[in-house]
């Protein structure tokens, strides 16, 4: 297939980018519905395979699978058009919030209207989730290992990276050939991947060290730290919110508890990645400490730090993914993992309803089992409400995502004077 024109290709990611409420999973419930469904960019089997690779990397799965498919589709400059137009709408979105919560603190009728627009994701999420298992599920020890991913990480609360090594590990043993694997492509090229991985690398540090030695102390320390973050974060940003939490709270005193508790739920209202919130938390911080001009360069710099690295990862490792999928062993090991992705995603499915529907949840401890529960008590009656709603409005669009979003944010909106928990 002839690539797309680069005027089709900012409409769909930017459609894309605006529409990408709700966390990894509706997020690639969306793309897989714009690049698979509606228009023949990506077949079934390669999004599935771009997919399984990027949830083996760092960062934010979402992103890099957009920044994946934008690379295919156009190389390099695809990629990048693909992953800013990702995550630009909602770090537009995080900046306004931001200067909005300073000036007013936290707005109800922006919380309303996102919450009917949870509400409408919860279906999004569980369409998409039906028809990416109807695919990547074709026998029963796919669907072992699904029930496996999401066994391990809802029930047993196991690492993300385990979960996903155990999966590819299972893969790689089986010693059954697959007809599905694709041929070979892309041999191994030291130099050209050495380059890329020079000048992305670069790109990425060097402004991080110039503001080391020129002494921007509050700015470095928002660089390094979300660089780390970038490096260990495996398996989304809800892994690592409590580090982050409990780091620019505790260790750098930037914000209080109450502060990152907002932070985190007016980043969980936006477009793009949940890891958004580092963007947030750098911009509050810039602007409690030195107005605005802290405010935006600690915005800046908390971005290029968080995603400038999915870059380089992506950039470096993408040529060869084909060629491993094409490896019968390593092939296996990227299909387990794929099978292995549906349970990740239902176990995010679940969790994001739950939150969706409860204000509270609790841990339920017993032998190995180590579950979340919602506190039945602090049950969100409009958002219960909401969700019931959303299918109804689903089918009164016919599947329009634009639609969906708009009538159901209106539907929180005009559902504000109902009760908001049931005690």
């Amino acid at each position: 297939m002839n690539p797309p024109a680069w005027t089709e290709m900012f409409r769909v990611f930017g459609r894309i980018g605006v529409l990408s409420f709700g966390g990894p999973a509706a997020q690639i419930a969306i793309m897989h519905k714009e690049l698979v469904e509606d228009r023949p960019w990506l077949s079934e089997e390669s999004f599935l395979r771009g997919l399984s690779f990027c949830m083996l990397l760092p960062g934010p799965e979402a992103m890099q699978l957009a920044t994946y498919t934008g690379w295919k589709m156009r190389g390099t400059a695809g990629g990048l058009l693909a992953g800013m137009l990702f995550v630009l709408p909602g770090a537009a979105v995080v900046a306004l919030l931001a200067w909005l919560y300073v000036q007013y603190g936290t707005l109800p009728a922006v919380q309303s209207a996102f919450l009917g627009i949870k509400a409408a994701v919860v279906v999004i999420i569980l369409q998409a989730l039906r028809r990416l298992a109807g695919k990547a599920l074709r026998n029963r020890a796919d669907w072992m290992l699904a029930g496996f991913g999401f066994a391990a990480l809802f029930l047993l609360n196991l690492p993300f990276p385990l979960v996903v090594l155990a999966a590819a590990l299972t893969g790689y043993l089986r010693k059954a050939a697959d007809p599905d694997l694709p041929a070979a492509s892309a041999p191994f090229e030291a130099a050209g991947t050495l380059r890329t991985i020079a000048v992305w690398g670069s790109l990425w540090l060097l402004p991080l060290i110039a503001l080391s030695l020129s002494g921007a102390g509050f700015l470095a320390d928002v660089g390094w730290f979300f660089s780390k973050l970038a490096v260990v974060t495996f398996g989304g940003a809800y892994a690592v919110l409590a580090y982050i939490s409990q780091t620019v709270v505790s260790q750098f005193g930037w914000i209080t508890a109450g502060q990152m508790i907002d932070a985190l739920g007016l980043a969980e209202t936006t477009p793009g990645p949940l890891i958004l919130v580092t963007q947030f938390v750098a911009m509050l911080s810039g602007l409690l400490q030195d107005g605005i001009g802290l405010f935006l360069a600690a915005g800046a710099v908390a971005l290029w730090a968080t995603f400038m690295p999915c870059f380089l990862w992506i950039f470096a490792a993408a040529p060869y993914v084909e060629r491993i999928a094409a490896h019968p062993r390593l092939g296996m090991a990227l299909k387990a993992v794929t099978a292995t992705v549906a349970g990740v995603i239902l176990n995010l499915s679940v969790w994001f309803l739950m939150h969706v529907a409860f204000a509270n949840t609790q841990v339920f401890d017993a032998g190995i089992l180590h579950v979340s529960v919602p506190v039945w008590s602090s049950m969100n009656a409009t958002a219960v409400l909401l969700v019931l709603l959303a299918p109804l409005a689903a089918w009164m669009v016919r599947g329009n995502m634009l639609l969906l979003l708009a009538a159901m944010a209106c539907a929180g909106l005009a559902m504000t004077g109902i009760p908001f928990a049931i005690s």
